[in-house]
């Protein structure tokens, strides 16, 4: 899962330089680019400033309508008003249908964005015309349904993208105002047949994860909280242990993905082990302190037992998942080490728990630096040497800011940390080495 996946137009553009260098020839630019799933003719036409400009001129016409409407807009009848705002949508969707049914579909896409912008403008102010603002979330859900017909029929990322998008802040506003929305999922289930069926999308794939992540927590949140009285988002301390699980198994799930064949589901599985590798540290950085454990340990574990049976469910998936991608051992000592601390802090009272936890969640992050650091020389990954450097100069500068007074402690934690990183240099020295005799 070499993070060149990330970068792979990068790539297809530095081949166009190496071929006219006469590095490479154009032949085998093709191949290089061709293993990452990347046109090398169609890459070089390709400007992502160009894609911006379109995306934010369209944006900006949506704008300037709009606002040349609200200028003038009690000086518009009624019946005139609710008319040009329904044909304008109209007219610009069927305009749109009708350039990505004669083959410009990037053109049609971006019409079609523009036709949805409009559609939501028409849904505001004919709202704001017949004063239908009972319930404003609802306008929010309108919108996103109306996207969805245009991202199915084109099956294009931005599209499912953009309802995606109005989904999640309908979401919030909804949880926001004491209410379930209970139709979320199909915007989850749109977003997951476009990215298996549509173009591939980075974005739309994280959208997807993110949006999956907060549909679990908030229903769990909402079965635990019964028939208590209050409105809008509440977490408990159940929904942390839900999360680290839920990380666990995505991460697992990157590598049982990159075994696939498809050079799309090895990009998504480099993505995904990205992101769930820097939540951990940042997760290890925030428990390096003592306050964290301390407030879990003073937490009331009300829900233990649902609780354990879906990270029981999440752990039995995980294993399942480590298996064919041999992870089972990774997977299983994350799992061992997460459990031993939620039996910890939920079963326990003891505040003094708290600093024995701390320091092996310091050490912890000192074995996740070092382990980046081997990983990074071993395999040439400069991104995991860095990040591993970064770990252990951060968890440094912390724990001095933590001894500050205490010379000797402060003088032993910069000794260790200089040995693990004159260690790491021999390490490179003796791995170069070894490379360059081969």
């Amino acid at each position: 899962m070499r993070l060149i996946r990330l970068l792979k137009y990068d790539l297809a553009r530095e081949a166009e330089d190496w071929v006219d260098d006469g590095v490479i020839s154009e032949a085998q630019a093709e191949l290089i680019c061709a293993r990452y799933q990347v046109d090398y003719r169609s890459a070089r036409q390709r400007s992502l400033g160009y894609n911006v400009l379109v995306g934010l001129a369209y944006l900006f016409i949506a704008l300037a309508l709009i606002t040349l409407i609200g200028a003038n807009w009690e000086e518009i009848p009624r019946a005139l008003r609710m008319g040009g705002l329904i044909a304008l949508t109209l007219v610009t969707q069927c305009v749109a249908l009708r350039a990505y049914c004669t083959g410009d579909r990037r053109a049609g896409e971006g019409l079609f964005l523009l036709g949805n912008f409009f559609f939501g403008a028409a849904i505001i102010l004919i709202a704001q015309i017949y004063h239908l603002g009972e319930h404003m979330p609802d306008g929010i859900f309108w919108w996103a349904l109306g996207c969805l017909p245009f991202a199915l029929i084109t099956r294009s990322p931005w599209l499912a993208i953009q309802a995606n998008v109005l989904a999640l802040l309908w979401f919030f506003l909804q949880v926001s105002m004491g209410y379930y929305p209970a139709l979320f999922p199909l915007f989850i289930a749109l977003s997951l047949y476009v990215l298996l069926r549509g173009r591939a999308s980075t974005i739309l794939m994280l959208l997807l994860l993110v949006s999956i992540g907060f549909w679990i927590e908030f229903s769990l949140s909402e079965f635990w909280r019964g028939e208590q009285l209050g409105a809008g988002l509440e977490f408990y301390s159940e929904n942390l242990a839900v999360a680290v699980s839920l990380f666990i198994l995505l991460y697992t799930f990157s590598h049982w993905l990159a075994l696939r064949a498809s050079p799309v589901a090895k990009d998504y599985a480099a993505v995904i082990s990205v992101w769930c590798l820097r939540f951990a540290l940042v997760s290890l950085l925030v428990f390096s302190f003592a306050q964290p454990w301390e407030a879990l340990i003073e937490a009331d574990w009300q829900h233990r037992l649902s609780m354990w049976l879906v990270v029981a469910a999440m752990a039995t998936v995980t294993l399942l998942l480590a298996l064919p991608a041999r992870r089972l051992i990774s997977s299983g000592l994350l799992y061992v080490f997460f459990i031993g601390a939620l039996i910890t802090v939920s079963s326990s009272d003891n505040q003094d728990l708290a600093m024995y936890l701390q320091v092996a969640t310091n050490f912890a992050l000192i074995g996740c630096g070092s382990w980046l650091i081997y990983r990074g020389i071993h395999d040439g990954i400069s991104h995991y040497f860095f990040l591993g450097v970064m770990s252990i100069l951060i968890t440094a500068l912390l724990r001095y800011i933590d001894l500050i007074g205490d010379y000797l402690g402060a003088s032993l934690i910069f000794i260790l940390f200089a040995g693990l990183l004159l260690g790491a240099a021999k390490y490179w020295k003796y791995h170069q080495g070894r490379e360059g005799a081969q």
